[in-house]
């Protein structure tokens, strides 16, 4: 009797670590961080927006970017069973349809948020949940395009994330400087979701998975990167420069000039080091979205 009872509590702690792991909580630092940029950039004090702010966090991470794991999760169930049988769909720790469920319901509950805030959030969380579900889910897939998958990811977790963000604090439509920004840090983004699609080179050939990699060669595709990367960075230099943050120009200047410092050696032996190049360059390139961030608040605030 006794050792039942003591299994009692256990079954629902085991089913909530399972939708967290689901949910993939590491995956929501990189929208969440854009969020806050577009937080800083919009000049807005914080004072009577907290409420605002954290409902923002909230949307952008634990919801879009986690119900978007969820939908994704779901819809490579069959392949994930081959590769990672332990993740918990496959390993039906998560059973039958309830991985569905889950991603509907996060979807549902992410637009009520979103209409709770503001209806230029709303609009941006209706785009980013359509991208989540066409990323993943048919007729479209956009994942098994090595073109549209990264810039569809690049958009949705740089772009709209910081869109949310400026316009959760502001309340309107973000300044044409903020958009031209965000813009430009999403194109270079792109770069950024192509280099992690490396580790995946062996498996996407072998499944006919289309990434750059495999279509353009690692060569080839690496350099693509880091074209992408540094063009864009160069385009926001030029304008925080124009429009007079002499700060931030400086501040991404010099984190771009140290990301070129580590790109021979990502592409000397890109699927070796793009993990190397993720933690260090891609950090370098979240840094300077930041510094613009600041220059644009100290502008329009």
């Amino acid at each position: 009797m006794a050792r039942s009872v003591s299994t009692i509590p256990s079954a629902p702690l085991l089913a909530a670590r399972d939708v967290i792991e689901l949910l993939k909580p590491i995956t929501w630092f990189p929208p969440m961080w854009a969020f806050m940029c577009g937080v800083v950039s919009s000049g807005v004090s914080i004072d009577g927006r907290w409420a605002f702010l954290i409902a923002g966090i909230v949307l952008t991470g634990p919801l879009v970017c986690g119900n978007s794991q969820a939908i994704n999760d779901w819809f490579d169930r069959h392949v994930d069973a081959i590769n990672q049988p332990d993740r918990p769909i496959p390993s039906g720790r998560i059973a039958g349809n309830w991985g569905l469920r889950i991603a509907v319901v996060g979807s549902l509950l992410s637009l009520a948020v979103a209409w709770l805030i503001g209806p230029w959030v709303f609009a941006a969380t209706i785009l980013g949940v359509a991208c989540a579900w066409a990323y993943s889910a048919p007729p479209f897939r956009f994942k098994t395009s090595g073109w549209l998958g990264p810039a569809v990811v690049a958009l949705t977790y740089e772009g709209l994330t910081w869109f949310t963000g400026a316009s959760v604090m502001a309340g309107t439509l973000p300044s044409g400087q903020i958009l031209a920004v965000l813009l430009l840090y999403s194109i270079g983004a792109f770069g950024i979701m192509t280099l992690n699609d490396f580790k995946a080179v062996t498996g996407d050939r072998a499944t006919g998975l289309r990434s750059l990699p495999v279509t353009l060669g690692i060569g080839y595709a690496a350099r693509l990167a880091c074209l992408v990367m540094a063009a864009a960075q160069l385009v926001v230099i030029a304008l925080l420069w124009r429009w007079g943050m002499t700060y931030s120009c400086a501040a991404v200047t010099a984190v771009l000039l140290a990301q070129c410092a580590l790109m021979p050696r990502l592409l000397s032996d890109p699927v070796r080091n793009a993990p190397w190049y993720a933690a260090l360059g891609v950090t370098l390139y979240v840094l300077g979205m930041l510094a613009a961030a600041l220059g644009l608040g100290g502008y329009l605030g």
